[in-house]
């Protein structure tokens, strides 16, 4: 009864918090998603996603999130991987060195990116320095997802990472031993065993660029919109809270089901493999 009380009361400062920036908040947005500015109840708000330029907002920023984290899977695997085959005995040194660019301000690391992806930028100057065609990607879509590759990318690796160090050595030694090749061994045994990395590094990198909406202002130049940059507008230009507080539930909508169904993915594979 004491250890309940004593578990209880240490929880109760995370629950408050909880409860302030999270549920209220959630409950307010709702509340502004369901009215209209005369404070009557409508749906429009939340069938606004089904207009042209919402919906292909939508669709935008589900295919730039998606590209993103194919793109930082295919970055991150490799990576920790090899890492992970250092045998490095200090792994906190190594999530400290993915960690310590996010120690830089968010906003000077991507106009970081402006200077380098502009037209007279460093890229294109050492494109024409060795011979090379000139590259304009700078206020492109090709930008906004290097952008979000270059931010998410250790939120990729280091799940992985850590996935990969659980994984015994002896069970992929024994392997070996049975004959299986080094090919084998990966998609077998070391791809299967590191599936929960994976599939947190997925929803570590897809959730935040599907309602992202500063890479895309700084690199896109106004020129990509996101459902995070139209959201981003109702908001701050038009100023109707309403059709954003709608459309940022929709997005939220979204969010959670892209995390079921990762979920119901994971699942389904453990239980197979317990079979």
């Amino acid at each position: 009864m004491i250890n309940r009380f004593r578990t209880s009361f240490l929880a109760a400062p995370y629950a408050v918090w909880v409860l302030i920036c999270t549920i209220l908040p959630l409950f307010y947005i709702l509340g502004y998603a369901l009215t209209n500015d005369a404070g009557g109840f409508t749906l429009a708000n939340l069938l606004a996603i089904t207009d042209a330029v919402h919906l292909k907002s939508l669709w935008l920023s589900i295919e730039v999130a998606f590209v993103t984290t194919i793109i930082c899977l295919i970055i991150a695997y490799p990576v920790a991987l090899i890492l992970h085959n250092l045998k490095i005995t200090n792994k906190g040194f190594v999530v400290f060195l993915f960690i310590l660019p996010m120690w830089m301000n968010f906003m000077l690391r991507i106009l970081a990116w402006q200077i380098i992806l502009s037209n007279n930028g460093i890229l294109n100057s050492i494109l024409s320095a060795i011979g090379l065609p000139t590259v304009h990607i700078l206020y492109t879509k090709a930008a906004v997802t290097l952008g979000m590759v270059y931010d998410f990318l250790p939120y990729m690796i280091l799940p992985i990472y850590n996935a990969l160090s659980k994984v015994s050595d002896s069970v992929v030694e024994a392997a070996a031993d049975l004959g299986a090749n080094w090919w084998t061994t990966f998609i077998k045994i070391t791809v299967p065993l590191s599936k929960d990395g994976i599939i947190s590094g997925i929803i570590m990198v897809f959730v935040p660029a599907l309602s992202s909406f500063v890479v895309s202002n700084l690199l896109g130049g106004g020129k990509v919109l996101l459902i995070g940059n139209v959201i981003e507008q109702e908001f701050t230009l038009a100023r109707n809270w309403n059709l954003g507080s709608g459309l940022s539930i929709i997005l939220m909508i979204f969010v959670l089901l892209s995390m079921s169904i990762m979920n119901r993915i994971d699942d389904s594979e453990n239980g197979g493999m317990l079979v």
